[in-house]
């Protein structure tokens, strides 16, 4: 994985970015965190974050002219939360402020021209430091444009108790004391000048770092702010801004590197507000509208509170791991980058669906799946995804693309092929009769003659990041295709029609469903006559709106009722077969199948296998487009999903028939291993163990085949029965059984995916 691609991936989330209150406020304070912890009854909590950003907190709490207010997004929606009012009932009632450390001074000096906010914040964050600071005020007294709030504003004692923080820290105040600036050059390291409007012509002042022409001088607060309304946040903002840049000047750092700009800014936060609920304002009982405890409290409960958490709420794979992405593609770019030591994060990268959905929600755009597949592809190519990750997946793909299930021809009788009819593996394994069905429908109403292809996309390979795989599989299909004469593919699956447009750029692809909807469904289609479906689109089809399209058409020319689920179309959720997720973490494939299946009480209808078979999986009456228009069953939707074992051998027969039935051929059987010969009785408890477990009957029958050849078994006298292992590759399988009367009864069954270091 490339470090600036994901440092680009990781700036795509804004998650971490302040809200808009936050932003708004020159000085950056955290108005959500303590309307949050107002909302508690935490008020001492709530002073002191305020306390964390200004140095003046009783001062702010009073006189802050509140622009985070203007930027809150209740704006909108009723009012915006009184951020100003919970910091007073903060400050109000807490009952002690923590006492500034004083640090060793440093060698350094520092002079501040001005006692208002700008100049005293820019002191005590210096003197925080060490540094050793003098404030000169013309006045008799510290405070400026304080002193002239109309009374009643600023409490006295307000003042007075925030101003102590001068004596705690040393620093030097000298009051009535005019002083030229040529005369400090010489006796201090650096200047800060905070003296309101008092210069008679405008200084320039760089608004980055807010030095002037000479480099040790600095100048903020209203001298660079003629004309404007007083604003004491920004003040305090201006402070704080140039005590940074005199304590990188004086260390000798970039004045610049690394730094937020200074002020309000505009907050790139995404928050959704739709469908949050009018709660008015809260009204003081006080004249002065100063909170009572209970009033703060109801109050802060009025903050939303911000955050964009939009592909975390939308996605269970992202809600799973409980935090966000940028945290996520920081440590999967860890865990793709380790030398030494384990690759904890190689389960979050194998669990992403791969399905688009969050790029798809996400303001920015950012992509998960991007993500996890670049990381799939890289721990791969550096020999550190263990092989067993996706053993059981790729085995299937093995099998679907061997001499056991792969065909590809022309029509019966036919030489040339106007069209490559593509069923995909997993609708031939789920539904093998209708695909016969629909091959006839095709070859009778497409003219130019429709050549079939059984056989693998190569999806797995590319999800288990095998580009290795995926271009073998590639090749064979392109080598067939170009055989049968470049033909235009009808593909029936979504995610077949996406990988042959990626992989196959010549070849003119097609929707089995568009062509459906312009040569009419085949004779004897189920008419629905106002049968209500939720329509469910495929994560695959997300953007394909022809497909999308065709198949509402079909479903309305069959009399059907479409229900739209939640979040269809680009909006659509994965069945948890994407990306291999099912297989590499069932408990969140499980979270997904259940979250997508209690969205709407219809039958569901679908025009992908695996989006078919894995809601049937959990108990959802669910069915396939294409049993709607060939299937001879009286209900499909109570139609159960098939086992891994099932869909192996209705693979091999699909093909066995059309070699049969269309050309007349018979298939040679392989010749028969030992492990055929054994017969085994499946309880529908070790059915469900065998499929939880992703183990296919002929896996359990090798291991009891070389069993009772070997002897190699451990027999638990209690009950008779046998245990035995078998390690064919990168699993180890064990069975627990029996010899029955008509077979093996099988009692357990589990296996180990993992790699065996040498020795």
């Amino acid at each position: 994985m490339d470090r600036e691609w994901v440092r680009q991936q990781e700036a795509l989330c804004i998650e971490e970015q302040p809200p808009a209150c936050t932003s708004a406020c020159p000085a950056h304070v955290d108005a959500r965190e303590i309307a949050e912890r107002a909302r508690r009854g935490d008020f001492q909590g709530g002073a002191a974050i305020l306390a964390r950003y200004v140095p003046f907190p009783r001062i702010i709490a009073h006189v802050c002219d509140r622009p985070c207010e203007g930027s809150c997004r209740r704006v909108p929606i009723d009012a915006p939360v009184q951020i100003h009012a919970l910091e007073r009932a903060c400050i109000d009632n807490a009952t002690s402020f923590p006492a500034p450390r004083r640090p060793t001074a440093l060698r350094f000096r520092v002079a501040v021209l001005g006692a208002g906010l700008s100049g005293l914040t820019a002191a005590v964050e210096l003197a925080r430091k060490g540094y050793r600071v003098v404030i000169f005020e013309t006045a008799a007294r510290p405070g400026g444009r304080l002193l002239e709030l109309p009374a009643g504003v600023l409490p006295a004692e307000a003042l007075d108790a925030d101003l102590r923080v001068l004596e705690m820290l040393g620093i030097e105040l000298r009051c009535a004391s005019p002083v030229a600036i040529e005369s400090l050059t010489t006796e201090y390291d650096a200047i800060y000048l905070a003296t309101g409007t008092a210069t008679k012509e405008p200084l320039a002042i760089d608004p980055a770092t807010l030095v002037t022409a000479d480099p040790r001088i600095f100048a903020g607060g209203g001298l660079r702010r003629r004309g404007e309304p007083y604003s004491p946040i920004a003040s305090i903002a201006d402070g704080r801004h140039a005590a940074v840049s005199i304590d990188r000047l004086l260390q000798g750092a970039s004045l610049t590197a690394n730094r937020e700009p200074p002020g309000p800014q505009v907050s790139r936060l995404f928050v959704n507000t739709d469908g949050v609920a009018t709660v008015p304002a809260i009204h003081s009982a006080d004249a002065g509208g100063v909170f009572t405890p209970e009033e703060a409290i109801a109050e802060g409960a009025r903050c939303l509170p911000c955050h964009c958490l939009e592909c975390v709420e939308a996605c269970e794979y992202l809600g799973h791991y409980r935090s966000y992405p940028k945290r996520y593609v920081r440590e999967i770019f860890n865990n793709d980058s380790i030398v030494m030591g384990q690759r904890k994060a190689n389960k979050m990268v194998n669990s992403c669906a791969l399905c688009g959905l969050c790029a798809d929600i996400c303001p920015e755009k950012l992509s998960m799946a991007d993500v996890c597949r670049s990381a799939r592809e890289s721990l791969v190519d550096k020999g550190k995804m263990p092989a067993s990750a996706h053993d059981f997946a790729l085995r299937d793909l093995a099998f679907n693309t061997s001499d056991r299930f792969a065909l590809a021809r022309h029509a019966p009788g036919t030489t040339a092929s106007a069209a490559l009819f593509f069923p995909g593996c997993q609708l031939s394994a789920s539904c093998p009769e209708e695909v016969e069905k629909i091959y006839a429908h095709l070859r009778e109403r497409v003219p130019g003659g429709v050549a079939i292809h059984l056989g693998c996309c190569g999806a797995p390979a590319d999800w288990a990041g095998r580009k290795d795989l995926l271009d073998g599989v590639t090749a064979g299909i392109a080598a067939d295709w170009e055989r049968l004469g470049n033909p235009r593919v009808i593909a029936a699956c979504p995610s077949c029609a996406r990988m042959f447009a990626d992989r196959l750029p010549n070849a003119k692809v097609m929707s089995l469903w568009t062509v459906l909807d312009a040569i009419g469904p085949p004779a004897g289609a189920r008419q629905l006559e106002g049968r209500e479906l939720a329509l469910h689109d495929p994560c695959a089809a997300r953007y394909d709106t022809g497909t999308q399209d065709a198949v509402r058409r079909v479903l309305a020319r069959l009399g059907a009722t479409v229900r739209e689920l939640p979040g269809n179309r680009n909006r659509t959720t994965c069945c948890s077969f994407g990306g291999l997720m099912s297989f590499a973490n069932p408990e969140v494939g499980e979270k997904v199948v259940k979250r997508r299946i209690a969205e709407s009480d219809a039958d569901y209808v679908t025009y992908c296998a695996m989006c078919r078979d894995n809601f049937a999986s959990e108990g959802k009456r669910s069915v396939h487009l294409l049993e709607l228009l060939a299937s001879d069953a009286s209900d499909p939707a109570a139609r159960p999903s098939p086992t891994f074992s099932q869909r192996h051998a209705c693979r091999g027969q699909l093909k066995t028939r059309l070699l049969f039935d269309l050309w007349g051929e018979r298939r040679q059987p392989a010749p028969p291993a030992p492990a055929d010969a054994v017969a085994l009785v499946l309880s529908q408890g070790a059915a469900a163990i065998l499929q939880k477990r992703m183990i296919l009957e002929e896996d359990v029958r090798r291991v009891i085949a070389h069993a009772e050849a070997t002897g190699d078994r451990v027999e638990d006298p209690t009950n008779g029965h046998f245990t035995a292992s078998l390690r064919p590759a990168n699993v180890t399988f064990w069975v627990e059984y029996s010899a029955g009367a008509t077979g093996f009864v099988v009692h357990n069954a589990y296996s180990h995916r993992m790699d065996v270091a040498a020795p």
